[in-house]
């Protein structure tokens, strides 16, 4: 299931629901992306002057994202057995501590779930077309793709 929204989601109900009733289910694996106060900047943890973050804005075209984010989800289910699978991924205005995208996988195999919920966001991180902007105290700046995600993704290759 795929939901690209504005609001805030509930990360207990929203697992709950992944599997409910489907007693073959042997395991979930979940991943919650939250803002951070700083951005990752050459790879360190850079936390003061322009690396700081006061929010971040997300937008996306929608349509064409949801059929991008549906694409990599059937991607997942043709490599792993999955029962389930979920994203979510919020838009707008964000701040530090809120949260951006929950990806969760349910499987037979606790294996298949954790490594479907993993290549989901390596993917998601490099092919999902959102665009970020981040507002620092020297105004606000388009995030840029980071050579570790292509690194990560290419794992799944």
């Amino acid at each position: 299931m795929i939901r690209v929204q504005r609001e805030d989601f509930d990360i207990g109900r929203e697992l709950d629901k992944l599997a409910a009733g489907d007693h073959t289910v042997g395991g979930v694996a979940s991943f919650i992306g939250l803002v951070r106060d700083f951005n990752l900047q050459g790879g360190g943890l850079q936390r003061g002057g322009a690396d700081r973050v006061s929010a971040m804005t997300l937008e996306h075209y929608p349509g064409m994202t949801e059929r991008k984010l549906a694409e990599i989800e059937a991607e997942a289910n043709r490599r792993w057995p999955l029962s389930a699978s979920l994203i979510i991924h919020r838009y707008g205005r964000l701040e530090p501590g809120d949260r951006i995208v929950l990806v969760a996988t349910a499987s037979p195999h606790r294996e298949a779930a954790l490594a479907a919920c993993h290549f989901l966001i390596d993917w998601l991180k490099t092919d999902a077309p959102f665009w970020k902007s981040e507002e620092t105290p020297e105004g606000e700046r388009w995030v840029e793709a980071r050579a570790a995600d292509d690194t990560a993704k290419s794992r799944w290759d």
